[in-house]
């Protein structure tokens, strides 16, 4: 039987979405194929053994005694457990699911310390997740795709540390609107929308709390629609083409996972052809990003004009009961233990 480790929470903003996501991935794994070992890291950065799952659902497993590391040397595959008694007990691992969102873990940094001990893991590799992790590189890269994205403009925080010339940077290359958001957060806290320049420079020292760049984008008015991608033996597939309702005037963290009048559309009505082209060019950016196993992508469709353009990947996308992700395979007949299977079989095969 496969020994199967799933990893989740982790020191990014996005942990608690983390813990909900393990908790639809644990529900959903085929326990007559794995054998499942579950590791927590607390918001410290603590990792410990889970022994009852769930102990999710309330948080206790926090208060964990029995302290887990996954060995970095590629010739044990092996994870080491310390018991209050003194003991260590070591494991063999087969196979990581690193079930964790933003910094930390989907940034790259998990994926390294998995390349470096070799032990086969589910999702993107080190420069696809780090990639995708940076909003700024993304939107460098995909230039060279073909595929449409807003203008944007990228800041250091030092720029920062003088508002009004920031400012004037932003005026004499965008109009408002403008989305300001961490160039790297990975979460969509520290996103906001500026209409005028006191609101610019209030959305500047937002962002500038949750990421080591700043970037501000041209506001793109339209239909916010999501695209999930799937690695498989025949290359990468394209899910159908998912809305997002917002309840606030854009898709923020709050509107994303604690509003419940946001909304989320399986079969959205589109203008001829665009559900074909938003997943073409999924692919393309999949593709572009070196991504491996599973992405969301997300665009954008103008009003007006019916122009898709992109707006980020996901490289490790949410995976709670409510997400897009996971939904959007289940509308095309892939439901989450089937899912689950192939991006495991997909990790191994890599």
């Amino acid at each position: 039987m496969l020994k199967l480790i799933v990893i989740f929470g982790g020191q990014s903003e996005e942990h608690d979405i983390s813990c909900l996501s393990a908790r639809t991935v644990l529900a959903g794994l085929d326990r007559t194929k794995y054998e499942v070992c579950v590791i927590g890291i607390t918001k410290e950065g603590r990792w410990v053994l889970v022994e009852e799952e769930e102990s999710l659902a309330d948080g206790s497993w926090t208060k964990g005694q029995i302290a887990a590391v996954l060995l970095p040397d590629a010739t044990m595959h092996a994870l080491c457990l310390f018991y209050p008694d003194g003991n260590t007990v070591r494991q063999k691992v087969d196979l990581v699911f690193p079930v964790l969102h933003g910094r930390y873990g989907e940034d790259g940094t998990i994926q390294g310390l998995l390349e470096l001990a070799q032990i086969p893991y589910v999702g993107c590799g080190v420069a696809a997740s780090a990639v995708g992790m940076d909003k700024l590189y993304t939107k460098r890269l995909v230039k060279t795709l073909g595929v449409e994205q807003a203008k944007y403009l990228a800041f250091e925080k030092k720029e920062l540390l003088d508002p009004e010339r920031a400012a004037d940077r932003l005026e004499g290359v965008l109009s408002y609107p403008v989305f300001v958001k961490p160039s790297d957060g990975g979460s969509s806290q520290g996103v906001s929308r500026a209409d005028n320049r006191e609101a610019l420079q209030a959305a500047f020292a937002l962002a500038a709390r949750y990421g080591t760049r700043v970037m501000a984008e041209e506001a793109i008015l339209g239909r916010e629609l999501e695209c999930a991608v799937l690695s498989t033996p025949e290359g990468p597939k394209a899910s159908g083409v998912g809305e997002i309702l917002s309840a606030a005037d854009f898709y923020d963290f709050d509107a994303k996972y604690t509003n419940p009048e946001s909304e989320t559309l399986l079969e959205p009505a589109l203008p001829a052809g665009k559900k074909e082209e938003i997943r073409r060019a999924a692919i393309t950016i999949f593709r572009g990003v070196g991504a491996k196993g599973l992405s969301r992508v997300d665009f954008f469709l103008e009003e007006g004009t019916d122009r898709v353009v992109f707006n980020e990947i996901n490289t490790f996308p949410g995976f709670t009961s409510i997400s897009m992700y996971p939904k959007l395979w289940e509308a095309a007949g892939l439901p989450i233990p089937q899912l689950l299977d192939c991006l495991i079989d997909d990790a191994l095969t890599r």
